[in-house]
């Protein structure tokens, strides 16, 4: 099992590279990295973030997990956005983002250990 699991990682590690790629080829090829510093990367990650929060003000928490299409499509774009963002900061800084999630994933498993978090596993 752990064997498949490893595969998966690879897999989904690969994704992420080719999609980083990607993303940073679109942007160098309009010569957008002259505005991309740290400050107005990290700006534009709040805009995109309080864009997404934007579709759900005013709604209750049932109606925020029944979306219109609509406002599924406007999620799935602003979430797009911020992903987008995100490995721009990533490469400026030559931050992995899988290993850094990954790293972030164990740390928390720690500070928040299943036995003290007031939960029940599903």
């Amino acid at each position: 099992m752990k064997c498949r699991s490893l595969r998966v990682m690879k897999s989904m590690d690969d994704d992420l590279k080719s999609i980083t790629e990607k993303t940073i080829k679109f942007r160098d090829e309009r010569n957008w990295a002259q505005y991309h510093d740290p400050k107005n990367l990290s700006q534009a990650l709040g805009i995109e973030a309080a864009e997404l929060q934007e579709i759900f003000l005013w709604k209750t928490a049932e109606e925020s997990r029944n979306l219109s299409a609509k406002d599924i499509a406007r999620a799935s774009e602003e979430i797009a956005d911020i992903f987008i963002y995100l490995t721009y900061l990533c490469k400026e800084f030559k931050i992995d983002l899988f290993d850094a999630t990954l790293k972030k994933i164990e740390k928390n498993a720690v500070k928040y250990p299943i036995e003290k978090s007031g939960g029940v596993p599903v």
